[in-house]
């Protein structure tokens, strides 16, 4: 974990930087010295919430910004190390890629479907959305009552504000993505 003057310096570098702007503009439109400034980017100093706020409100970003850790350049997931979510007596496994992320309103799955496994879902919230592509095998879903058939290759977005259904009436395993996208978030 940074320590919170240097995750502070780093991000009001970073947000500066982008917006192509010197320590001198940063300074004259915000009220706060540039070396006040140098001083906090350099994480030599922790602003007070009054002078935080007043920099996030000139640079337009949520206080917030300014108080997170860094995310990190990427991250990777080993499925199969991930504890599964079952359903339908175990026939189909839900292996959390991505849990929920509130900055980027979605969350990823790795979904495994046995033959003849059934799994009704309850409508989500509205304007919620699922993307889901099938990486073997085939997956028959029913979606507000209508009948869609996904084969290895394809994907599909639909609407999941309504009742859906994930249903493998077919002789192999069906593997499959889901993203899970909540708009209103």
């Amino acid at each position: 974990m940074n320590e919170p003057a240097s995750m502070i310096g780093e991000h009001l570098r970073e947000v500066r930087t982008n917006l192509n702007l010197s320590l001198d503009d940063a300074a004259k439109a915000t009220g706060v010295s540039k070396p006040m400034l140098g001083q906090i980017e350099r994480g030599q100093s922790i602003p007070t919430i009054t002078t935080l706020w007043k920099i996030a409100t000139w640079l337009k970003t949520p206080l917030s910004t300014f108080l997170q850790e860094k995310q990190p350049e990427y991250t990777t997931i080993k499925i199969y190390d991930e504890t599964p979510v079952t359903e339908d007596s175990g026939r189909m496994r839900a292996y959390t890629i991505f849990p929920f992320d509130p900055i980027r309103s979605m969350e990823m799955f790795f979904l495994a479907f046995d033959p003849e496994c059934h799994h009704a879902s309850e409508k989500h919230s509205d304007g919620v959305e699922e993307y889901l592509m099938v990486l073997s095998g085939e997956l028959q879903l029913i979606i507000n009552g209508s009948e869609v058939v996904i084969r290895k290759n394809e994907a599909i977005r639909f609407r999941a504000d309504v009742p859906h259904e994930y249903n493998n009436p077919f002789s192999e395993e069906c593997a499959a993505y889901n993203i899970i996208f909540y708009p209103n978030r």
